[in-house]
């Protein structure tokens, strides 16, 4: 079943914005709106309030043809990936990039712009791989540890679930893995996912068995298998952008805490 596309904007959003990191203050309105499932003008005014997602959802949009950011295909391309993204060309890219970030990244921009003729694309895990400043800190030995586990848990990652306890599900996923010089998937592990708060959640009838997405310590979506080709197709790409510059990327860029 397709679903609204602010309430999947929602789903994905929820996580770093409960954690104070990206979007407006009241991640408690955003919750009560996945768990009841409401779209109202509110809703669309707490996800213009984001920052670093909105833009992205307004060039794929406009890029598009498709007159709603919050149109579920638009909200779709960005969180999980689909067909929408090979079409907004070279060009819509770079000029958003140039509009965002030229001004705040001086020196650095051309970094960025590596990515985007490289064929980075606006996905979630272009940002957090191409855009974030924590690919360059793997190298920094204090920050690595740090740096690793944000980019693993602020990417949408995918996974299996293994079993439900109460508001919790484990799943087993790949985590981000560094070697030194490569960014990749490492061996499957299992973690402990939240998909609801007091019962209620933004998945029903989640159960043993289901492919899910993943974004920082919850359950966001049950991913169809198409789906989750999409996913690990754009991580994947991405994944080898990064890798390409992953020396000099992201070192020196401070950027707003952006989801």
């Amino acid at each position: 079943m397709v679903i609204d596309g602010a309430q999947l904007f929602v789903r994905y959003a929820y996580p770093p914005n409960s954690r104070g990191s990206c979007g407006p203050p009241d991640s408690d309105a955003l919750l009560h709106y996945g768990q009841s499932g409401v779209t109202d003008p509110g809703l669309r005014e707490l996800a213009k309030g984001f920052a670093g997602a909105w833009p992205y959802l307004e060039l794929i949009a406009a890029a598009t043809g498709i007159r709603d950011p919050l149109d579920h295909r638009v909200v779709e391309a960005y969180w999980v990936g689909n067909a929408l993204l090979d079409s907004i060309g070279v060009t819509n890219v770079g000029n958003s990039m140039e509009e965002r970030f030229r001004a705040r990244t001086g020196r650095q921009f051309p970094h960025l712009v590596e990515g985007v003729l490289a064929g980075g694309v606006p996905h979630h895990s272009f940002h957090v791989f191409e855009v974030y400043p924590w690919l360059g800190l793997l190298r920094d030995d204090r920050r690595y540890a740090t740096a690793l586990n944000v980019l693993d848990k602020c990417r949408i990652r995918w996974g299996d679930v293994l079993a439900i306890t109460g508001d919790e599900a484990v799943v087993r996923s790949r985590p981000l893995a560094w070697d030194g010089r490569i960014l990749s998937l490492g061996e499957a592990q299992l973690e402990t996912a939240k998909y609801a708060v007091a019962g209620s959640g933004f998945v029903a009838g989640l159960a043993v068995g289901d492919v899910v997405s993943l974004h920082w310590d919850w359950v966001c979506d049950r991913l169809t298998p198409g789906q989750l080709h999409q996913l690990q197709l754009f991580t994947s790409r991405h994944l080898r952008i990064a890798n390409s510059g992953v020396e000099h990327r992201g070192t020196a860029i401070a950027l707003e805490r952006y989801i």
